[in-house]
This record gives structure tokens, C-alpha cells and sequence, in this order.
């Protein structure tokens, strides 16, 4: 019998490694991912939020999307590509706020230190910063700033490359050293609030100081710069009230029904009547009407709707989504003292939480944006963008929709994946979703081929155009 030769040899291998590979086709049943993802099909049915947007402004086909992502589970021949099929579902259907996190092999996660989470990977690199001629002013970590030349006006530049404390190690080291929180000991929920807390101040005192620099450093128009930046928390409420005087009214929200919402209403009313017995008089009335009308959006998000005529392409009967409260908290506008010092200021005004003031920065104001400019962050120039109090320049950015209190995670009873669905839609002033998202005021021109430092260079030859837009609505407000 002749001895195999080399090739014949590996082709043997081959086929002997194969083996394994065969047979754990064979064995996998995807009737359990199935199973997952009917429920994905309720989940959306009764918790998206912006489902009837993607289906009548998208013009998302969501039947044909969960058909195909059927025949692809079906197909599938392990649990890993049974699992890529839900996350080429979420891909397909664009919405940062949609997401499946699966489990990892291992156990339950360890409990993990206080700096465990800060990740400075998260924050946006900036942009506005490589245009020619920017030299850099001293400043805060968080928030890199700088001096540019536009046709003989000097423009101030200060990134906000997230809108989230976690982006910033450098503020978790300062905040457990400043709270004697030890650096190798687990911390719990408790503890990560004393350290986002005192973030927070860190973050708000910092910026200010950015602000006022550019200013001493002779800044006569401000561009701050969100391109990249993928969003983070309420803080950008408070971050935009800093750099303009005009007193901000933030977008009203619609979220879903159900209990997650519920809950949240009926905390905060339990909490608005707890606060009133304990204060005075005026403030005791206050408190009692915003209960009142908690109390009132919270009957009307009890009342069922049925989500099934969408799928169909057709408009429900009733309102999807529920009227909620502005993105600011239970109040849309108020001046920083309004509330300051109330121990229930963050539950009706949330940038109260934060010790910001208004108009930091009072001159003409421009916001930079790209499409990569999301959540927290493309809200931020929508609101600035709305209230007139600035120029939007760059490109396009979408976003829509997000995650309040955690969101409503939603656990595959299968495979034990997480799907998240963005909770509630924000509305502009005009009436539109924001998910339709922000169109410039002044184009910049990007494409997706170029890098940065063309992105830049683009940006600013569009900047005279953008400060003279910038500098008649200052004008406009003053008249």
C-alpha cells in the first residue's frame, strides 16, 4: 500500500478536522433562537419607541427584516452565527439604541473596582483642533481647547468629547482620592454615584474655566466642537445652558407604555408628595401641581394601544407613545437658582443637579457636528439649534430616541441575551422626531472618504460663513 504523499496527507487532516465541525452541525437546533427572537417581535411591539417612526419615516420593512433574520437562524449551524443574525439585525436596522449583548462564557461578572468603567476609548477624538493655524489654550483634560484665525476673527475652539463622566479616568482617580474610596476594592451602585457625583461638579467647574479661558485668550466667536462625540448623559442639559445666555427650553419627549414608565411616574409622584409635606407653603403648591399632572400622564400611560397595525404598514388607532415630560425633567425651562438648593431640584429640573450657570459664554456661538454626532450629544445641538441660540455647522447627524433609569433591558429567555430598545422619542420645536435628525445650518462639505485633517481643513474655509450667521443671530437677540 502505497505511503500518502504531503497533499494527500493534509487533505486527510482536513477532512479529520472538519469532523468536529460537521457534527456540531448536525447537533445544533435553532428552534431555541427562534424562539428568542419572537420574543425580539413583542419586545418591539409593546416597548420601541420609535417604532412607528421607523416604519413611516424610515420606511424600514421591519416583516421582511425579522423574515430574514429568521431564515438566517435557521440556516445557522452553532450559536455563533445564530447570534450574528441578531446582531445583523440590529446593524440593519440603524438604531444606536437598539443592541443585543450576549453573555459571556465564564460565570456572572466580578465585582469590579471604583475606576473599573472609565474607559477613555469612548471619547471622540477632536476635529476642529487639526484646522490650520489652532493653537492650543491651557485647560481642563476633559476639555481640550484652543484659538483658530477665520478671516481676522479669532474663534475659540472646546471639544466635548462625551457627554458622560466615564470617558475620564483621570476624574475617577481625582474623585477616589478626594473620597478616600479605596482603588482595589469593589464598588457598588452607592459608591459609583459619591464618584459620578463628584465627577460631575469636576466636569461642570471645568468646563467653566474652559469657557473663561478662551475668553481671556481673546475669543470673540465660540465653536465647540461634539463632532464624534456618541453621547452620555443629562449632563449636556446643563453643558448647553453654560454657553449662552438665552434662557434654553428643552424638547418634549413621548415614551412607551408600560411599566417601566409607570414606575418612573408613579416614583416620582410618590416623591413629589413626600417633598410637599415637608416644605413651605409656595413650594408645597408647586410640588403638588407637577404630582397632579404626573398623576395625569400616568392613567394615560396605562391605556393599552395596539402596536399590530404597523406591521402591516397601517397607523394604530390610538397614540403609540404616551405624552411624557421635556428632556429636562418635569420642567422644561428655569433659571439655575430657581431651584438651587431644593432637595428635590434634580427630580423636577435635572441640569439643577449640576452646578452650572447660565451664559459662561455669552457671545456668538457655533456647534460643530458630523454623522457620527449622537444621543446626548446631537441633543445638545438640537437644543441649542432650537432655542436660536447658536449656528449648526458640519454635516448631518442622526439620532433618536435613548435609555432612561437603565432602560428596558429585556433578557432572551434562551440564550440569555440582553436586547435594548430606546424607551422614549424627543420632539423638536417644529413637532419632528429628533430621530429625523440635525440638519446643519452652514454645510461643511465632509465626505466619507476624507480623514480628518481634510474633514478639518474643509471645516475651515466654511467658518467665515458660519460667524457671520453666528454673529447676526447674536445681533438679532440684542435688538
Amino acid at each position: 500500500m502505497p505511503v500518502p504523499g504531503r497533499h494527500m496527507l493534509f487533505a486527510m487532516l482536513a477532512v479529520l478536522a472538519c469532523a468536529p465541525s460537521l457534527a456540531q452541525d448536525k447537533a445544533f437546533d435553532p428552534k431555541p433562537y427562534l424562539e428568542d427572537l419572537d420574543q425580539v417581535h413583542e419586545v418591539f411591539s409593546t416597548k420601541y419607541a420609535l417604532l412607528e417612526w421607523a416604519v413611516f419615516e424610515r420606511e424600514a420593512d421591519l416583516p421582511a427584516l425579522f423574515a430574514r433574520t429568521r431564515t438566517r437562524i435557521e440556516q445557522a449551524h452553532n450559536d455563533y452565527e445564530a447570534r450574528t443574525a441578531f446582531d445583523r439585525f440590529a446593524r440593519t436596522l440603524n438604531d444606536e439604541h437598539v443592541s443585543f449583548n450576549w453573555p459571556h462564557v465564564g460565570g456572572a461578572a466580578q465585582p469590579q473596582t471604583a475606576c473599573a468603567r472609565f474607559n477613555p476609548a469612548m471619547v471622540a477624538k477632536p476635529l476642529a483642533a487639526l484646522m490650520p493655524g489652532y493653537r492650543a489654550v491651557p485647560g481642563a483634560d476633559e476639555f481640550p481647547s484652543g484659538i483658530v484665525e477665520a478671516n481676522g476673527t479669532k474663534v475659540g475652539i472646546v471639544q466635548i468629547g462625551l457627554f458622560w463622566d466615564a470617558g475620564f479616568p483621570g476624574l475617577c482617580e481625582a474623585a477616589v482620592a478626594a473620597l478616600a474610596i479605596p482603588k482595589d476594592k469593589p464598588c457598588d451602585d452607592k459608591c459609583s454615584d459619591r464618584v459620578d457625583d463628584w465627577a460631575y461638579v469636576k466636569m461642570t467647574n471645568d468646563f467653566a474655566a474652559a469657557l473663561r479661558a478662551l475668553k481671556d485668550a481673546g475669543a470673540e466667536v465660540l465653536l465647540v466642537d461634539v463632532a464624534g462625540d456618541g453621547g452620555g448623559t443629562e449632563w449636556s442639559e446643563a453643558a448647553a445652558r453654560m454657553v449662552t445666555p438665552l434662557r434654553l427650553t428643552s424638547m418634549r419627549t413621548r415614551v412607551a407604555r408600560g411599566e417601566h414608565w409607570a414606575k418612573i411616574f408613579t416614583d416620582d409622584e410618590a416623591e413629589l408628595k413626600q417633598d410637599a409635606a415637608k416644605a413651605p407653603p409656595a413650594d408645597r403648591k408647586f410640588l403638588l401641581g407637577l404630582a397632579a399632572q404626573v398623576e395625569a400622564k400616568l392613567r394615560d400611560m396605562r391605556a393599552p394601544c395596539d402596536a399590530s397595525p404597523l406591521w402591516r404598514g397601517e397607523y394604530p388607532a390610538c397614540a403609540l407613545l404616551a405624552e411624557g415630560f421635556p428632556e429636562s425633567g418635569l420642567v422644561a425651562c428655569a433659571a439655575p437658582e430657581t431651584f438651587r438648593g431644593k432637595p428635590w431640584a434634580a427630580t423636577v429640573f435635572s441640569p439643577a443637579q449640576f452646578p452650572y450657570s447660565e451664559g459662561v459664554w455669552d457671545g456668538p456661538l457655533m456647534v460643530l457636528i458630523d454623522r457620527d454626532t449622537a444621543s446626548s450629544a446631537s441633543r445638545f445641538a438640537a437644543l441649542i439649534q432650537d432655542n436660536r441660540a447658536g449656528i449648526v455647522v458640519g454635516e448631518p447627524a442622526t439620532s433618536g430616541g435613548g435609555h432612561t433609569d437603565g432602560g428596558t433591558p429585556t433578557t432572551l429567555k434562551n440564550s440569555g441575551g440582553v436586547l435594548q430598545v430606546p424607551d422614549f422619542a424627543g420632539f423638536r420645536a417644529d413637532g419632528t422626531n429628533e430621530a429625523d435628525g440635525i440638519e446643519p445650518d452652514v454645510l461643511a462639505g465632509f465626505t466619507p472618504a476624507e480623514g480628518p485633517h481634510r474633514r478639518a481643513a474643509r471645516l475651515l474655509a466654511r467658518l467665515p460663513e458660519a460667524i457671520r450667521a453666528a454673529r447676526d443671530l447674536t445681533a438679532r437677540h440684542k435688538s
